[in-house]
């Protein structure tokens, strides 16, 4: 079961401290509680309330068998969203945003083949044939791709959803993502616009503390939504195994049982075997026989 979310556990996160006044985001305001010292306080009620929303959520697409893509590019999540993905299985972008990464998909899937094609060549044999500065080219371009795309290697087809820190920072994945009507789950602070978010949790994104926070409510969803998955398939698995066994089972011969029941009257027995005889048909001669 995951854990319940408490106020007093996002209060000492600090997850209730948003941006300077000055900087706000007139749209967050129905999820801001008050203003101190030039800074917006945000509700940690409507916090609690719209995690759980998006824990159920994010529980129903794992427990479906579909991938939720992780995107933290800025310093202080990238560290912390990797491990909490990395624990939960699901694919996560730390590094730069690939331009593209969704809406052109099959040129990124291109890419990451292009890994697994140079990890062939070191397996086969291929690559020792290349000369020293090929060699060098090949492993740079390897360790290129691995650090942009391999958190993404195992990702074969468009996540159902996407988990964001700091929307305003990674605009064009939740434009790309808009584009192709994929759901979108953010940490969205006081200066960002909650409008084009479809699971908002208003939150501080910017403090280490906060961010942890709330990546364990949310990996904890994900992982309790795979759980329900696998207890599920072997259910399944155990109810095929069962009609198996009964399929397999050797079925009882109706007529042989009956074949074997005793009659108790002989003439009955007689006059059966005479009822199954062909009748004859009579010749013209014998009839005139007859007659006579």
């Amino acid at each position: 079961m995951a854990k319940k979310v408490e106020v007093k556990d996002l209060l000492e996160a600090g997850v209730h401290f948003g941006h300077l006044t000055r900087k706000w985001n007139p749209n967050m305001a129905p999820y801001i509680y008050m203003e101190r010292n030039g800074i917006h306080i945000i509700n940690l009620y409507k916090t609690a309330a719209k995690i759980n929303e998006a824990n159920e959520a994010l529980k129903k697409i794992a427990a479906s068998g579909r991938k939720v893509l992780f995107v933290a590019t800025k310093k202080q999540a990238k560290d912390i969203v990797a491990e909490k993905a990395k624990n939960a299985n699901m694919p996560y972008i730390t590094e730069r945003w690939p331009g593209g990464m969704l809406t052109n998909f099959v040129t990124i899937r291109k890419a990451v083949k292009k890994m697994s094609s140079i990890d062939r060549m070191k397996q086969d044999g291929t690559f020792n044939t290349l000369s020293k500065k090929e060699r060098l080219a090949v492993d740079r371009l390897r360790a290129k791709l691995e650090k942009n795309l391999g958190s993404i290697s195992d990702m074969s087809r468009l996540p159902a959803a996407l988990f964001v820190v700091d929307t305003t920072r990674e605009h064009i994945a939740v434009a790309e993502a808009l584009k192709l009507n994929i759901p979108v789950f953010a940490m969205v602070d006081t200066n960002s616009d909650p409008r084009v978010i479809d699971y908002v949790i208003p939150s501080n994104d910017d403090a280490s503390k906060s961010i942890e926070s709330i990546m364990s409510f949310v990996s904890e969803a994900i992982i309790e939504g795979l759980s329900e998955r696998k207890s599920g398939k072997d259910e399944e698995d155990d109810d095929e195994e069962g009609m198996a066994k009964k399929a397999k089972a050797p079925k009882k011969d109706g007529k042989k049982a009956k074949a074997e029941v005793p009659s108790t009257d002989e003439e009955d027995v007689e006059a059966m075997r005479e009822a199954k005889q062909p009748v004859r048909q009579k010749s013209k001669k014998e009839v005139l026989n007859e007659e006579e």
